[in-house]
């Protein structure tokens, strides 16, 4: 598909899932807060440097766009979940390996749990027998966390809480403080209602919101009724609230998704004297990557943030470091850009700090070369005392952000240090 194609298909100016294809096969499935914008935004010329080659490959080859338009983005992130399920497109499932996509799961038990669980944890920690729903790919953890939020203020549910055991008398825990658990700790909850609440979270998340809205008016019938117009006042509110999803969080996420069009439409020009382009520029973001092992074991990764001179410590990721690379720090550094460079629903940065010398440098260059990245990469150099004394960077980039790359990279060292630590402490303990 080119430009020329997609002026031929009117797209909404709305939140929604679109849907990439090849005549009727989907290759890849896409959610937006403006499916209009969205679409629009991957026939931009720096499409390879926003979102890379891999995703220019499936545009290249897809005939067709489709949409389904939705309420909320909320609504929309549920929707891009099931159909991705269901139709498993070639280009979801290749752009991001399996196991760092997230699932909601609910637990088989008296009074459920409902879990956020990596894909990596599935397996490890449930067996089929502890699952009674499970929903999902979620392929953006960030974003569904923040959704989580959202469903947790409608659908108040158990986590982590012991369930009441009906002999001693127990203080309700934090979340049921806050409203956000029923009040399974302290018995407040009775297994009927709460198994209400589960089924109500289940149709949610099978995108089912009339059902949903049906059953609960009917609850609410029932209450009145029985002149409990407590609960039936609770779950006209819940109505409300189905009705008009206040999921500002969620598009905040959405708005830090690659775009390579300014607000008049044209491309970002590159900044004058720097080597990149097609990167968002409402904030100068450098992103710093260090290793961490002893000995060669329990070897970590981190990245840290810092934008416009302001570290950005919401941003902080951690990364185990495999087995086949541990103690290897280029190899290590290797492994930690290509698992950060499958996440494109992260913010680019604009510059890129690793903590080394001319290897590490190179090997930063050819990762996001590979990727189809064009990035500003910086080294720092250590002495014998781990303390720098040079940078390795364009001297354009050296000049106006060495203050900038300096705090980034003494963040990741210490970021780095301090987790290493916490893993080894923990792995000492299971011993």
């Amino acid at each position: 598909m080119d430009i020329n194609d997609l002026k031929k298909i009117k797209i909404l100016d709305s939140a929604g899932v679109y849907l990439f294809q090849k005549d009727t096969r989907i290759l890849y499935v896409g959610k937006a807060t403006s499916l209009k914008d969205r679409v629009r935004s991957y026939f931009n010329k720096g499409v390879v440097e926003s979102r890379g080659k891999l995703i220019q490959k499936m545009v290249e080859e897809a005939n067709f766009v489709d949409f389904i338009k939705t309420d909320s983005v909320l609504e929309a992130l549920i929707m891009e979940a099931n159909l991705i399920k269901k139709f498993q497109p070639r280009y979801n499932t290749k752009e991001k390996d399996d196991k760092s996509f997230n699932y909601l799961v609910i637990t088989n038990e008296e009074f459920p749990r409902v879990l956020v669980v990596r894909g990596s944890d599935l397996e490890s920690k449930f067996s089929s027998r502890d699952i009674k729903h499970i929903f999902g790919p979620f392929p953006y953890g960030g974003v569904f966390k923040d959704a989580m939020k959202i469903v947790r203020k409608l659908f108040p549910f158990r986590d982590v809480c012991t369930p009441y055991d009906g002999v001693s008398e127990r203080k309700p825990c934090f979340n049921k403080q806050i409203e956000l658990c029923p009040g399974v700790c302290s018995g407040v909850v009775s297994k009927v209602e709460y198994s209400r609440t589960i089924n109500h979270i289940k149709l949610f998340f099978e995108g089912k919101k009339s059902s949903l809205i049906k059953t609960l008016e009917q609850e609410m019938k029932d209450y009145a009724k029985k002149k409990k117009f407590e609960k039936a006042g609770a779950i006209k509110k819940t109505i409300f609230g189905l009705k008009h999803i206040q999921d500002v969080s969620l598009i905040k996420e959405e708005l830090k998704a690659p775009n390579t069009e300014t607000e008049k439409g044209s491309p970002f020009q590159q900044q004058k004297g720097l080597p990149f382009s097609g990167v968002d520029t409402r904030a100068f973001r450098i992103e710093a990557y260090d290793i961490a092992h002893m000995g060669g074991s329990n070897t970590v990764g981190v990245m840290t943030v810092v934008e416009n001179s302001w570290v950005k410590k919401n941003d902080y990721r951690k990364f185990n470091v495999s087995e086949e690379v541990s103690g290897n720090d280029v190899g290590s550094l290797e492994e930690v850009l290509r698992r950060r460079l499958k996440h494109d629903e992260w913010r680019s940065p604009n510059l890129i700090v690793v903590d080394g010398g001319q290897a590490q440098v190179n090997t930063a260059q050819r990762v996001l070369e590979e990727y189809g990245y064009k990035i500003a990469v910086a080294g720092v150099v250590k002495d014998d005392k781990h303390k720098p004394k040079g940078l390795i960077a364009d001297k354009v980039v050296r000049d106006k952000y060495e203050k900038e790359i300096l705090t980034a990279n003494a963040e990741a060292h210490r970021f780095a240090i301090s987790f290493h630590r916490k893993k080894s402490l923990f792995n000492f303990r299971k011993r």
